[in-house]
């Protein structure tokens, strides 16, 4: 471009007795050349890059939506010096093999609201709408009220909802909400949520992704043990197990966990708590009324397996941690916790007492208690509690193992589900 054409492309006249030095006129032709270029040759990467920040965007949005969700109702929010208003909220399920996934479901849901009502589906709607549950009504009602973010249990729901029990739960139990996951609730082409949508009562909350009963149930029927952690390696959560254990997510479990008081007498109780059923339930609470505060060891993976051999433990040391964090009658816990109890250990938790659960049922995954006890035999705090409950794992595998084709049935049918619901969830984000 000529000196002359530039000049009256930024509107200077040649004549005019404020024209800018030439090396100052190159200069600013240079700069405008070189940003010219540079949107030329660049510009489709910046075409990706905006696309790609818009694809975030949207992610962003969905999770303010969610947490909006709490501020949609001015009341649950309150001032300083009001008393918060009560909002009730209802969620409901079958809950069989009740996990750590069904318990951060729960804190999702009560932290909508500050009551959480949780129905319970009945074994024979389960057994008429699909095939009979695991556990039965007693087993799964004790899980259910064994998880610290529940507040009232309804037994004998429907599997299926129905407007008129769906007007049945708002009018009895006072619900301001129903709370479902954000997958599709569909029977015989209908939402089953319709009607609390229409009234502006239902809410919706995130899936936890990565678990699942039918992924447990696979474990164990493949016994396989990929699920188990390694210890510091790239490998250290298998194919098996798709859950990924965050800090933020542990941090929320552990969101009323407070340090004992000097006056506090402490207990101390350890094991493996794997596939947490009705009996590490009903041991925890025998152990939570001998003292004030319960502490809870939960041994890792290679040190549990050692012990019991085959695939387990069923679910890694991060999956156990989460499981035993949501029962009610839990404290604190210690993770990966030492196989020995030490003097120094029992020393630095101020241990006033030792349990360890009669193993009735379980006998071959016993060992020997006097060398790993031998310290608090020693001081005199250790007693051995028989467990009230006999359930236990081996309770579930000889229930697997009574109906094993149709067990397997089910999670192949299960698995395809549960397969294309990552593949079209994760096929678009996987390359950013």
């Amino acid at each position: 471009m000529a000196l002359k054409e530039l000049l009256a492309l930024l509107g200077i006249s040649k004549d005019d007795a404020h024209v800018p030095s030439l090396d100052l006129i190159r200069t600013v032709a240079t700069v405008a050349l070189t940003i010219l270029s540079y949107y030329v040759l660049f510009g489709n990467r910046h075409m990706r890059k905006r696309r790609r920040l818009a694809k975030e965007l949207d992610v962003a949005k969905e999770q303010l939506a969610f947490l909006q969700q709490k501020l949609r109702d001015p009341s649950q929010t309150g001032t300083d010096g009001e008393e918060q208003k009560v909002v009730r909220i209802f969620m409901e399920g079958a809950f069989d093999l009740m996990h750590f996934g069904h318990m951060n479901a729960f804190r999702l849901g009560r932290s909508l609201g500050t009551h959480l009502v949780v129905g319970v589906n009945s074994d024979e709607s389960i057994t008429e709408c699909k095939a009979a549950p695991l556990m039965n009504n007693d087993e799964r009602l004790a899980m259910v009220k064994s998880c610290k973010f529940v507040d009232e249990v309804v037994p004998n729901t429907p599997y299926i909802m129905n407007k008129e029990y769906i007007d049945y739960i708002f009018e009895t139990y006072n619900v301001d909400y129903i709370i479902h996951g954000d997958d599709p609730c569909i029977v015989d082409g209908r939402d089953v949520y319709e009607t609390a949508k229409k009234v502006g009562k239902f809410r919706t909350i995130p899936r936890t992704e990565g678990v699942s009963t039918t992924d447990i149930l696979g474990r164990m029927l493949l016994l396989t043990t990929e699920h188990h952690m390694k210890g510091g390696t790239a490998s250290a959560l298998g194919s098996q197990s798709k859950f990924l254990t965050t800090t933020r997510l542990l941090q929320l479990f552990s969101e009323n966990v407070k340090t004992p008081t000097e006056d506090m007498r402490v207990i101390y109780i350890d094991g493996a708590w794997d596939l947490f059923h009705p009996g590490h339930v009903a041991l925890l609470k025998a152990a939570k009324e001998r003292g004030d505060y319960l502490i809870v060891g939960i041994h890792g993976d290679v040190c549990v397996n050692k012990m019991r051999g085959m695939n387990l433990p069923l679910l890694n040391l991060h999956e156990r941690v989460l499981s035993v964090l949501g029962c009610r009658f839990v404290d604190d816990i210690l993770i990966d916790a030492p196989y020995e109890i030490s003097a120094e250990m029992i020393a630095s938790l101020r241990i006033a007492e030792v349990i360890h659960g009669a193993c009735d049922v379980d006998r071959e995954y016993c060992s020997d208690e006097d060398d790993r006890y031998r310290n608090a035999k020693e001081k005199g705090i250790f007693h051995s509690v028989k467990n009230p409950c006999p359930f236990s794992l081996k309770t579930i595998f000889k229930r697997i193992r009574q109906n094993q084709k149709t067990f397997q049935v089910r999670f192949e049918r299960k698995m395809n589900t549960e397969a294309q619901h990552y593949e079209q969830k994760y096929s678009d984000n996987g390359s950013h």
